[in-house]
């Protein structure tokens, strides 16, 4: 059975330095994609990847700048980058068409560029949409500024990927920090606020309307849908009492959401995300090379879980191909 992971990551030298050379102050977590076997497969597009591919059982990558992304640079800067980031994507892809496709890096802090970049993204580079690292700076998705940006992605069809960024510096001195250094970047960032972060630029856009005035806007969410996927029957009955939308928040989730795992291999969690959004919004990720463990933990899971023989199959690739145009 086909395997397409969508959550897979690359990070190209110039990103790197144009991290180390923003002002003050950094995402702590870029330190992350420094050094070490994550640092070496971010960069490796080439053999090495493709054999870590075929270690785990995974057929298909959807490339993707890994977090921060663009999201705190200089606009001038993230444009320029996200021109040359897309088109090496794009150039990785054309030299292994049936093991690549891509996920465009936008500049947001140049938010007219942005769906200016997306669309030469889609149209002349053939990526399948774009990942997003939340909020630019104090600015979420919801922001009148990104509408346009959104719009282009609901006019191109094409799905936008929500993955987490640390919180701001003031959210993570309020809430994620006095324990120590160490524990306090794991609160704040893999252990819990990022996903919270992620979660809630969802949330918002639908408080928002958005998914009222885009109707056919797709975004995904990691990490079994970011912690707000489990509480949403609560979010919706104080959203119905709350907020003139048109529909349930749950109806938002099975109509404009598309959810995966990131590398977390819980069946407790499959199973929760198939009572609320059903197996047609299930996709399948590996969080490469975070989440990379050698002996093929991403096939296992997959040909493991409890899903019948149509629904493992979507999981698999049937539903990346639908949402992407690839396949019925």
């Amino acid at each position: 059975m086909r395997l397409i992971a969508i959550e897979e990551h690359i990070l190209p030298q110039e990103v790197r330095d144009a991290w180390s050379a923003a002002p003050l102050p950094h995402d702590p977590v870029s330190a992350f994609a420094d050094g070490g076997d994550s640092g070496a497969r971010l960069a490796d597009l080439g053999k090495g990847r493709l054999a870590l591919m075929d270690d785990q059982g995974v057929d298909v990558q959807v490339l993707s700048l890994t977090t921060p992304g663009l999201h705190n640079l200089a606009p001038g800067v993230a444009v320029e980058l996200a021109y040359r980031v897309n088109d090496r994507i794009a150039e990785t892809c054309a030299r292994h068409p049936d093991r690549f496709q891509g996920f465009a890096a936008l500049p947001t802090p140049d938010p007219e560029a942005a769906p200016r970049e997306l669309e030469r993204a889609v149209r002349d580079l053939g990526l399948k949409g774009a990942l997003l690292c939340g909020r630019t700076r104090d600015r979420h998705l919801d922001h009148s500024s990104f509408r346009p940006m959104l719009a282009k992605a609901a006019e191109l069809r094409v799905p936008l990927f929500i993955h987490p960024q640390t919180p701001l510096p003031a959210v993570r001195e309020a809430n994620y920090s006095g324990i120590n250094e160490r524990a306090d970047l794991a609160l704040a960032a893999f252990g819990l606020g990022w996903h919270y972060e992620a979660g809630l630029q969802w949330v918002r856009m639908a408080a928002a309307g958005v998914f009222d005035e885009l109707p056919d806007l797709q975004i995904i969410l990691g990490h079994w849908g970011e912690v707000v996927l489990f509480y949403l029957e609560r979010i919706s009955t104080v959203f119905e009492r709350a907020l003139d939308l048109r529909r349930p928040l749950a109806d938002y989730a099975r109509g404009n959401l598309y959810v995966t795992g990131s590398g977390m291999w819980s069946e407790t969690y499959l199973q929760r995300c198939l009572e609320i959004v059903g197996p047609e919004r299930l996709l399948f990720s590996t969080d490469f090379p975070y989440q990379y463990r050698e002996g093929g933990a991403p096939r296992r899971f997959l040909e493991g879980c409890t899903l019948d023989d149509a629904a493992r199959e979507g999981f698999a690739h049937r539903n990346w191909d639908r949402l992407t145009g690839g396949g019925a």
